[in-house]
C-alpha cells in the first residue's frame, strides 16, 4: 500500500463510480429504447447498435437526442403504475368478507375514493376529509 498514494486511490474510486454510473445509464437507455412506442423496429435496432457498438458516445447522443421524451415516458409509466395500484387496492378492499358494503347497500370503498378525489381537487380541506372519513368508517 506504500506505493499506491492517496490520489491514486481517489482516482480509482472515481473511475469505478463513473463506470458503474455508465452501466446504470446504459441499462436505463436500453430499457427506454424497447419501451418507446414512437420508434419503429428499425429505429430501435439502430439506436441499440449505436449504444452497444460505440458505448460512451452512443449513450451521450441518445441522452441528448431523446432525453426529454425519456423523462416523459418515465412519468407516464409512474402514472400507469400508480393507477393500477389504486385500482388493485379498491378491488381488494371491495372484495372483503362483506363485499366492502358494510351491510348498508353502498360501498365504503367508493365513498372513500370519492372523498379522496374531492380532497385532491381541492374541493374539501384535509380537516373536512378526515371528519368525513371518520363518519364513514364508524
Amino acid at each position: 500500500m506504500d506505493n499506491y498514494p492517496l490520489l491514486n486511490i481517489f482516482w480509482t474510486m472515481l473511475e469505478l463510480f463513473l463506470w458503474i454510473l455508465w452501466f446504470f445509464l446504459l441499462f436505463k437507455i436500453i430499457t427506454d429504447i424497447f419501451r418507446s412506442r414512437d420508434m419503429s423496429g428499425w429505429g430501435k435496432a439502430g439506436w441499440l447498435i449505436l449504444v452497444i457498438l460505440i458505448p460512451l458516445v452512443g449513450v451521450l447522443i441518445y441522452v441528448i437526442a431523446r432525453g426529454k421524451s425519456m423523462g416523459e415516458r418515465d412519468v407516464e409509466q409512474a402514472r400507469q403504475t400508480e393507477a393500477a395500484f389504486k385500482t388493485y387496492i379498491r378491488d381488494a378492499a371491495a372484495g372483503g368478507p362483506e363485499g366492502g358494503t358494510g351491510g348498508t347497500g353502498g360501498s365504503h370503498v367508493d365513498d372513500l375514493a370519492r372523498l379522496a378525489d374531492l380532497r385532491e381537487k381541492g374541493a374539501i380541506s384535509e380537516e373536512e376529509y378526515q371528519k368525513a372519513k371518520d363518519k364513514l368508517l364508524v
